[in-house]
């Protein structure tokens, strides 16, 4: 596989938090944003995150598109989804499942939470997974969802834990503070938030907005000072 298909199967919204909201209350919604890999538009991805007909129980699901002559790399969907519950202002995922579109599964990912055992188990591209779970650890996407609500009920996370493949990784997290930006919604005010893993020069910026409800409208990745990638809000339907 390449290294640009690499970077199209890492090109989502995920960033990990702990959460403590002032309420449980999810609004659905479906927003749709153009993805940028160094300066050149390549595709779309859209979140979508709905109810599972529970107060408590959601289903969080990116899906992620290449255009143009880009899908001569990537011609498949690309999907990751978060099933989770939110309980006590904390978001806590049921189960991940992460998708190239593709027949192989070299690249897919499957992972169950079991909070009772407090054990993480699945499969990471044909390897076997089975780690230990220590409280608010969160998914490639219930991490996003979790940021959101944390945001809203007033906190600023600064260390979290997310199951990425088949690993549990630890995240440092800045509030950079607020910045008014231009987007195809209008001109924003947004709360900046970025995160690094430490050792690694890859810092992962992330604008919310909190009057749509603190979702996120603007996303960049950087290494070196240096953009790779970026996500731009281009829709949103609630």
């Amino acid at each position: 596989m390449s290294d640009i298909r690499r970077w199209w199967l890492c090109c989502t919204l995920a960033v990990a938090t702990i959460a403590h909201a002032q309420n449980d209350a999810l609004t659905p919604f479906s927003a749709r944003y153009q993805v940028q890999w160094h300066s050149i538009t390549v595709g779309t991805s859209d979140l979508i995150l709905r109810s599972l007909g529970s107060a408590d129980q959601y289903e969080y699901t990116s899906r992620s598109n290449a255009h143009g002559i880009f899908r001569l790399a990537f011609s498949d969907e690309i999907t990751q989804t978060s099933t989770f519950t939110v309980k006590d202002g904390h978001v806590q995922p049921v189960k991940f499942r992460g998708d190239d579109g593709t027949p192989s599964t070299k690249q897919d990912v499957t992972l169950d939470f079991d909070w009772q055992k407090m054990r993480v188990k699945g499969v990471s591209e044909d390897k076997p997974v089975d780690l230990a779970l220590q409280p608010d650890t969160q998914d490639p996407m219930s991490v996003q969802i979790a940021l959101m609500l944390a945001l809203s009920g007033g906190h600023s996370p600064s260390l979290v834990r997310l199951a990425d493949k088949d690993e549990i990784k630890d995240f440092q997290y800045v509030n950079e503070g607020k910045a008014t930006i231009k987007t195809a919604l209008g001109d924003l005010e947004t709360i900046v938030m970025s995160s690094h893993r430490a050792g690694t020069s890859r810092v992962m910026r992330l604008w919310f907005a909190p009057s749509l409800g603190y979702l996120p409208v603007q996303a960049q990745r950087s290494k070196d000072d240096k953009v790779e990638f970026a996500m731009n809000i281009k829709s949103l339907r609630r």
